[in-house]
């Protein structure tokens, strides 16, 4: 016997059936949007399901891509680097002769003296590093976000000091007297920069390599007599490819940098990207062959999409550095971090991460005599890209606001590489016996070969063909700079 609540339920099932069989409410019949938008409120065709899967698999490795791509770029130093020179907290590559076009890394400085190398604090536990006097340098950790600067806008100011680097989560004992900072990974960069001075014909970086090598690492609980000695390779003059990867090794590397540093190092959001590429912590990384094809077809085509932005620009101009000039700011108005007022400027840190690296408040703050600038054009006078086939000159108004240096340098457009030339540095800096103008100005060419009339001193060489930017360094940039009542001409074409 039926229940009064089946019995009602049961008729009014049968009055439904009855109406809309009589058509007597059809006119009012519809159904959601979304369900209109995808086939009718049906599952999809399996073959367009697995179509749409894979087309998901792909768009999430190009976004994996772009918010991967700064410890990329430093996992690709440290192994260029460790397969070069070796590795150990004591090994520290300097360049002694200063570095060149043969060293492949994103736009590299051949006007200051480069020490880096590579910690890590799960192998070694707490590190300490002497850092000498009148450094300009910084800790990163492997996504390049800064963990302290060293030197003038660094706690020792300069004068040199004792730095303890933590490891993530570190609850030991710390004792007093050390600038002290707790890394979010296992993996730290070390970046040093000693200034050269000025030599009898151009920069003396003797002085410089000098200073880098009292540099002193030891694990903070090592007795004195079982610390590693120091280890000073010189890093100049040889083939060193420390760029990131172009094939899947990009993503096998992604892989044991995911597994080997701690869970907090990446937020729950982006581990979840990752997840959906099948990078898990602790799981094994193994993609279907064509999730290997996709895999591959992002990683050529993410660094297109990057180029494709820089080349592009901003809508909102906030990369200008000057409202009638091409020069470019790297972190387009942003912090160190890539933050914008409210938002992370993931466009612009995948940018600068395709073409350069290290990232600290001691480029981007307005500091007075200290701090450094780097204003970059990659485009003339007239909007037009630089192009080594053409003959260009960069006039540079008397006494550029840098109370250390200045430098100019040519680079490649697409990773920030040097050009090879015979030149081999593509790169001219206060130290240089440059000639001058009457007024104390300066004008420096580009070209692919020495132009008529132009002093060999004031030349840089690039490459016939092929793109490339120009890039301005003051260190020590002063207020001048800042406000713009110095500023540097566009480069023009003459030819």
């Amino acid at each position: 016997m039926k229940s009064p609540t089946s019995r009602f339920l049961s008729t009014v099932a049968f009055v439904a059936a009855s109406t809309v069989a009589s058509g007597a409410f059809a006119e009012d019949i519809a159904i959601p949007p979304l369900m209109e938008q995808i086939n009718g409120g049906n599952w999809l065709d399996p073959a367009e399901a697995e179509e749409l899967r894979h087309e998901q698999f792909y768009q999430r490795a190009i976004y994996a891509y772009h918010t991967m791509l700064p410890a990329l770029n430093t996992i690709g130093m440290r192994d260029g680097s460790e397969a070069a020179f070796g590795e150990g907290y004591n090994i520290l590559p300097i360049w002694k002769d200063r570095m060149d076009s043969r060293t492949w890394v994103p736009t590299p400085n051949a006007d200051v003296i480069y020490s880096m190398s590579y910690l890590d604090l799960k192998e070694t536990g707490p590190l300490v590093i002497a850092a000498p006097a009148n450094v300009i340098g910084m800790f990163t950790d492997f996504f390049q976000r800064t963990i302290t600067d060293v030197g003038a806008i660094g706690p020792d100011r300069a004068r040199g000091g004792l730095y303890l680097l933590l490891p993530p989560g570190y609850d030991g004992h710390v004792q007093s007297g050390y600038f002290t900072f707790e890394s979010s990974t296992y993996n730290v960069f070390l970046f040093f920069r000693t200034v050269m001075e000025q030599g009898d014909d151009g920069p003396d970086p003797a002085p410089a390599v000098a200073a880098a090598e009292r540099t002193r690492i030891y694990p903070l609980w090592e007795q004195e007599k079982d610390v590693e000695p120091m280890e000073f390779p010189n890093a100049s003059g040889q083939r060193v490819d420390m760029m990131y990867p172009v094939d899947n090794t990009f993503w096998t590397k992604l892989k044991d940098f995911v597994d080997y540093e701690p869970t907090a190092a990446i937020t729950p959001e982006l581990r979840g990207v990752l997840a959906s590429i099948g990078i898990v912590r602790g799981l094994p990384f193994e993609p279907s062959e064509k999730e290997r094809e996709l895999l591959q077809k992002a990683v050529e085509t993410a660094p297109k999409m990057i180029l494709a932005s820089r080349q592009l620009g901003r809508k909102d101009n906030r990369h200008l550095y000057y409202e009638d000039r091409q020069y470019e700011r790297a972190w387009a108005g942003g912090t160190a971090e890539f933050m914008q007022d409210g938002y992370l400027d993931t466009d612009q840190r995948a940018g600068f991460f395709q073409y350069a690296y290290s990232s600290a408040p001691a480029m981007v703050m307005r500091t007075i005599g200290a701090g450094s600038k780097y204003p970059v054009t990659s485009r003339d006078a007239d909007g037009n890209f630089l192009n080594g086939a053409n003959t260009y000159k960069l006039h540079l108004p008397p006494n550029p606001p840098a109370a250390l240096f200045w430098a100019v340098t040519a680079y490649n457009v697409t990773d920030g590489s040097m050009p090879e030339t015979p030149q081999l540095m593509p790169s001219i800096n206060g130290f240089n016996t440059v000639a001058e103008n009457e007024d104390g100005s300066i004008d420096i060419w580009f070209a692919p070969e020495l132009p008529a009339d132009v002093p060999e001193t004031n030349w840089i060489q690039v490459v016939d063909g092929r793109d490339f930017m120009a890039v301005l360094r003051l260190y020590g940039s002063d207020i001048e700079f800042y406000d713009q009542t110095w500023r540097p001409d566009d480069v023009v074409k003459v030819e």
